[in-house]
């Protein structure tokens, strides 16, 4: 039988009003950055801005007089304060059950929104930068049938967040592939070349840029993590950065699917494959992007949703207002994620009373384990089928 916990979370707990106001503040903020980011980049704004950005500088100007805080100056001021002023800056008082303390809405190398920025402008709204990316997808789904087809699309689109020309002509290129899913690709922004290069993480695939007055890094360079930002933020720096040395000719994923189908993506793969090699059987969920239920959990229903996100309280968030319907759900996060030092424990915290129960963290190198113990489902292993697997062709 499916359990049901219903309830939407609001901008964050409870708290002195100021406060509540300057959770407020900061979400609109995350929208905001976002929303420029995509037009124009964060790092050059020009008049006239748009309406929601003068209604951010219009909102936080109210709300420093009414903490005593010198208000900013311009809109220009007040996203320098998105880089430098943290969610539990005075100004803001984000809660730490909801955004981790330090954490700010600019990347103060790369000058782009940060993932906090995506994961804070996608709560508790009915648009944001995450629905896009599940919009963008059902989409998709729509023109090719929630089957093998959509499948294999999906997966170029996780395995290519960066098209040059020379992947065209490349071996395992699906032309009938690429028709169908080339509308969610634009022209790499100018934002992101320096010197008249781009460059990608070798890690995470994503765009990559030097900080303010940095220099494209060449190869067999080292560079430090406050030399250059990668999308992904967390990877480790220990290969070379690729050089895109053509890149008006390149075409990237937008960015609502970097953020929310890339990253989980390599959750998803890393899982499914630790489950195959444990021979237990798992399906894709009707009509979701990295949702699956285990037939041979027994009498209860075991579901696995896999995410990549860098707030504990702002997952929990997400999956309190649409809650699974599992009897049990593993989410399945990264490793280094689930063995951040207050992570796991924070995003139990953040969950609703009844899903606590429901509802278990843990990485893929972990989940095996977690599905065969008496608290963790109790699945039987059985022959994997091939749904679900994740070959391009």
């Amino acid at each position: 039988m499916r359990a049901r916990t219903a309830g939407r979370p609001g901008p964050g707990p409870g708290g002195d009003e100021a406060s509540t106001a300057g959770t407020r503040l900061f979400l609109a903020l995350a929208r905001v950055v976002a929303a420029m980011a995509e037009i124009r980049g964060v790092r050059s704004f020009t008049l006239p801005y748009p309406n929601a950005a003068q209604h951010a500088l219009d909102r936080a100007v109210t709300h420093c007089l009414d903490i005593g805080e010198a208000p900013p100056r311009s809109l220009p001021e007040l996203l320098r304060w998105c880089r430098v002023r943290t969610s539990d800056d005075r100004l803001f008082g984000v809660p730490a059950s909801l955004v981790t303390p330090g954490s700010t809405l600019v990347h103060p190398v790369g000058l782009f929104p940060t993932r906090t920025c995506l994961e804070a402008a996608s709560h508790g709204e009915p648009g944001g930068v995450e629905r896009e990316a599940h919009t963008l997808l059902g989409d998709l789904a729509d023109r090719c049938g929630y089957d093998e087809r959509f499948r294999r699309c999906r997966s170029f689109l996780a395995r290519h967040p960066v098209v040059q020309q020379r992947d065209r002509f490349g071996p395992g290129w699906s032309t009938s592939v690429w028709t169908r899913v080339r509308g969610l690709y634009q022209p790499l922004p100018t934002s992101l070349v320096v010197d008249g290069l781009a460059v990608r993480c070798p890690v995470c695939g994503l765009p990559a840029l030097p900080g303010r007055g940095g220099r494209t890094p060449l190869p067999g360079q080292r560079t430090a993590d406050d030399e250059i930002w990668c999308e992904g933020e967390s990877c480790p720096r220990d290969a070379d950065f690729e050089l895109i040395r053509e890149p008006e000719e390149t075409l990237v994923l937008r960015r609502s699917l970097r953020a929310f189908l890339v990253l989980p993506y390599r959750v998803e793969t890393a899982a499914l494959k630790a489950l195959a090699g444990a021979g237990i059987e798992y399906g894709a969920l009707p009509g979701s992007s990295g949702g699956y239920h285990l037939p041979a959990a027994g009498t209860g229903t075991v579901d696995l949703r896999m995410y990549d996100r860098t707030q504990p309280g702002l997952l929990a968030a997400r999956l309190a207002e649409s809650p699974p319907l599992a009897d049990r759900t593993f989410v399945v996060v990264p490793p280094r994620l689930a063995a951040r030092d207050g992570y796991r424990a924070a995003f139990t915290a953040a969950l609703p009373g009844p899903l606590r129960e429901r509802l278990v963290l843990t990485a893929p190198d972990d989940l095996v384990r977690r599905i065969g113990s008496p608290t963790g489902g109790g699945i039987q292993t059985d022959r994997p089928n091939q749904e679900g697997t994740t070959d391009d062709a």
